[in-house]
């Protein structure tokens, strides 16, 4: 009798409880005395007065303007948020920046360094801020807000120039602002107040195309690009950029002497209950992907294709189904049918660069119907990530996908060659959406596998440094993506690029969903991924988390002396959950590998570029019960060494880390997981925040203790159960 195949063990949230916060002597001691802290602020602000004195009144909407006000470095986590100073001031918050001080006195020891802080946008009537400059000569230890004054750096003005970005390979004459407002009020005074500004200018404004994300406005703007920095003189504008092109596609060969012709399979998808969305530039009237096509829409019927889109569009739809396609043998068996979305097309009335503004509205609209769990998308701007801007692509995704119910890839970009010093060869967006996969591409299959010359590296913005998250074969010249053309005998086309590897990693996520069911969420399969890809002793930036590995039988089976547990559920703000990592009864025979991936959803804050996720976990791990916590997820690991200094590691969507143990030092060992919540950077009641969902993966290998996993379902038999497959798979082809 054949050997049983062990899967996942399953329903391990079961076994969490909520236990009670750690003790926790604050230690916080004034730097400065009071006169000191005035005596640098009030000729800052003086300065702030004056050129807020000098703007034209129609630059300041009913009397309003906006400053900069940057904290000190040793005062940015989100218990030192000023709430008190900007209430003192009548001022709002109405966004942030990373920002970079060089403070002349620290809490730490040895001579201060320059180091990361926090820069926040304030908005208030511009009297306020003449009244706040009289009010602060009188300011001593015993005045309201006084503890918050001691931690700001400084207050300065916001030059139209610092809000201008380039782009080269942008099209001249169409721009993009992004304008903020001023939260829990009406924003349509400062909408129309920049509407005037711009048309006084001379600048038309597609405000019919324009995109609202929390207290941010992106509207498209055409005209003079040298008359740029006038437009930015608005005191709520934001930023002003060129408004990027679509990525290129990779040039599509349509076929070559002696292109092998597709075998591909007769059998309908594995499983039928898996709703998958591939949004792209639409089909060709020839494909033979009809038998797998659930629906072809249209976003748009009135206007034309896009040039060259149908055939990304299928070789896109191509990728999911099947795979890289196999010479002289049949294709895999798709694990799902799909709809596909035709997003990018031709506007038969409007211009070319305002085509991906259409093309967000169309995705916009599919996210809002809330249809499918499963998402591919391979287009998006031609613009790399800028660190201390948000691009209203990311924004959008990040805010549909926050509650954890979607799995969306995200092609990196094909622009890994880019000059490294310009940043050119960063991830573009909008992947670095913080709630989706990036995936970047690999060059090959086999175990020699190195991250692809043209796929985008990272690090990603903070948080969301580890980017792409994951890589998948893309192709290579050494060894190529095959899709199929639009003949009507299809065949081979030798491809390469992240739009591939893409829907590539998105076919494996719908792989586990098709095999394990709905018992397992969106955030589990994510967990999964992560927690199983191959690392290659690759640089981190070139891999993220590594390439995800091509069996998907192997990404939810535990072989002999492995065990892959699976926690999934919710976490409470504020709360600790205690989480216990469940060994065999007599314990684990030999050394044991623990791996462990915590994956969360965030909802985010656009316009607070520095502290973009409102949510952040710190994970503490105790191997012996009544022993001290020991480091598991090294946090900081995964952050510069001055980001290590104002703890941005712990508001990073995912956790990844291994560490080898002696199986018989584990006494009842478990982690602790602390959810934080913050909004717009600062502290926030746990009544207010919003319960998020997690996913935690724990996989142990213990080469000496073949029987792990039977050995922990016995041992907690009442309360943990293996998440068996619901159906067979076939055999993945190799390639």
């Amino acid at each position: 009798m054949a050997k049983k195949t062990n899967y996942l063990i399953g329903k391990a949230e079961e076994l969490a409880k909520i236990t009670p916060p750690p003790n926790i002597s604050p230690q916080s001691r004034d730097i400065y005395t009071v006169e000191e802290v005035v005596g640098r602020l009030k000729p800052q602000l003086h300065k702030v007065n004056q050129e807020l004195s000098e703007l034209n009144t129609t630059l300041c909407p009913r009397g309003y303007s906006v400053a900069k006000m940057t904290l000190h470095p040793s005062f940015i986590a989100k218990g030192h948020f000023p709430k008190q100073l900007l209430r003192e001031m009548g001022v709002r918050s109405i966004g942030s920046k990373a920002a970079e001080v060089k403070p002349d006195k620290w809490m730490r020891k040895g001579e201060p360094e320059k180091s990361p802080s926090t820069s926040l946008y304030i908005a208030g009537k511009i009297e306020n801020f003449l009244d706040f400059e009289h009010k602060l000569q009188s300011f001593s230890k015993d005045s309201y807000a006084v503890q918050d004054l001691m931690k700001i750096w400084s207050f300065e003005g916001i030059s139209a120039e610092s809000k201008l970005k380039s782009n080269q390979s942008a099209v001249p004459g169409y721009l993009e602002v992004g304008i903020q407002f001023i939260p829990g009020g009406t924003s349509e005074f400062i909408k129309q107040s920049f509407l005037s500004h711009a048309h006084r200018l001379g600048f038309e404004t597609r405000d019919d195309l324009s995109l609202e994300v929390s207290n941010l406005w992106f509207v498209p703007v055409l005209g003079d690009p040298e008359n740029a920095v006038e437009l930015a003189r608005h005191s709520f504008v934001r930023v002003v950029r060129p408004m990027a092109p679509l990525r290129s596609f990779r040039p599509l060969v349509r076929s070559l002497p002696g292109s092998s012709k597709a075998k591909l399979p007769s059998s309908p998808p594995l499983a039928s209950d898996v709703r998958v969305a591939i949004l792209d530039g639409g089909l060709p009237e020839t494909h033979s992907i009809a038998p797998w096509l659930n629906e072809y829409r249209l976003s748009d019927a009135s206007s034309h294709d896009y040039p060259g889109g149908p055939d990304h569009g299928l070789g896109v739809t191509s990728a999911f189904l099947f795979g890289p396609l196999p010479h002289n043998v049949e294709a895999s068996r798709p694990y799902s049918f799909i709809d596909h979305h035709r997003v990018l097309d031709s506007d038969i009335d409007g211009e070319d660069p305002l085509e991906l503004y259409r093309t967000l509205t169309h995705i916009e609209d599919i996210l809002i119907s809330r249809q499918y769990e499963f998402i591919n998308i391979s287009l998006g701007p031609d613009l790399p990530i800028e660190d201390d801007e948000i691009h209203p692509w990311t924004s959008l995704l990040d805010s549909y996908l926050a509650d954890g119910e979607t799995f969306l890839t995200v092609a990196a970009g094909n622009n890994g060659e880019g000059d490294v010093a310009l940043g050119l060869n960063r991830i573009q967006v909008p992947s670095d959406s913080v709630n989706a996969i990036a995936v970047g591409a690999s060059d090959k299959t086999d175990s020699t596998w190195q991250k692809a010359t043209y796929s985008a590296s990272g690090p990603g913005r903070a948080p969301g440094r580890v980017k792409p998250d994951l890589l998948a074969f893309g192709g290579s010249h050494h060894q190529y993506f095959h899709v199929l053309n639009a003949a009507p005998s299809p065949e081979l086309v030798p491809q390469q690029g992240t739009s591939f590897s893409a829907p590539y990693l998105l076919r494996k996520a719908v792989g586990i969903r098709a095999i394990l069911g709905h018992n397992i969420t969106p955030l589990a399969i994510k967990a999964l991924l992560i927690n199983s890809a191959k690392r290659n002793d690759q640089t981190q930036s070139h891999i993220g988390w590594g390439k995800v590995v091509d069996d998907v039988d192997n990404l939810v089976q535990s072989p002999d002396g492995v065990a892959k547990i699976l926690y999934q559920g919710e976490l409470i703000p504020g709360k600790y959950l205690r989480v216990p990592l469940p060994l065999p009864e007599l314990g684990i025979s030999g050394m044991v590998k623990i791996k462990a991936t915590c994956c969360f959803s965030t909802h985010v804050d656009p316009q607070d570029t520095s502290m973009y996720t409102k949510a952040g976990v710190e994970i503490a791990w105790k191997p012996q019960k009544g022993k001290k916590t020991e480091p598991f997820f090294l946090q900081v690991k995964k952050a510069t060494e001055a980001e290590l200094r104002r703890d941005a590691a712990k508001w990073e969507p995912v956790l990844h880390e291994e560490k080898r143990k002696n199986g018989s030092k584990l006494d009842e060992p478990a982690f602790e997981i602390h959810y934080m919540a913050r909004d717009s950077g600062a502290d926030i009641s746990s009544t207010k925040a919003e319960i998020i969902k997690y996913a935690f993966v724990v996989t142990l290998e213990a080469p000496k203790h073949k029987e792990i996993f039977s050995d922990i379902l016995s041992a907690y038999s009442e309360i943990l159960s293996e998440i068996e497959p619901r159906i067979t798979t076939d055999v993945e082809i190799k390639v």
